[in-house]
């Protein structure tokens, strides 16, 4: 995976893009384990399962129309209808990729929700 880091670019996003290009290196998803990889804004959360072997988005959900919720119950919702979302496309067990992003607060909460919603990992 390459990742152009350009002289504009913040530290901080060029460190993130740094760990994120060390933790595709060993996570990769299959047909019976898909990738499931999250993105944080400022605002919104995202969430794809994904098959790099086929490089198919299998389920697609994000934040994006649930304006009553903010923060940690947002990342919440989004994880809980990903594994929904999964779940009915019988998808029962995946790998968490966190993007490069530390392991606390919303993107914890997002991968909380998808537990609670039924997903394996």
């Amino acid at each position: 995976m390459k990742v152009k880091i350009g002289k504009h670019t913040s530290d901080r996003k060029a460190n993130r893009l740094k760990k994120k290009i060390r933790i595709r290196k060993t996570v990769t998803g299959t047909a019976e384990r898909p990738r499931l990889c999250v993105f944080r804004s400022g605002k919104h959360m995202y969430a794809q399962i994904i098959n790099d072997v086929d490089g198919t988005t299998l389920v697609a959900v994000s934040s994006l129309g649930n304006e009553d919720k903010s923060g940690i119950e947002l990342a919440k919702h989004v994880g809980v209808e990903a594994a929904k979302a999964a779940t009915s496309k019988k998808i029962t067990s995946v790998v968490f990729d966190r993007n490069g992003y530390l392991y606390h607060g919303r993107i914890k909460s997002l991968a909380e929700g998808a537990r609670e919603g039924g997903l394996n990992f």
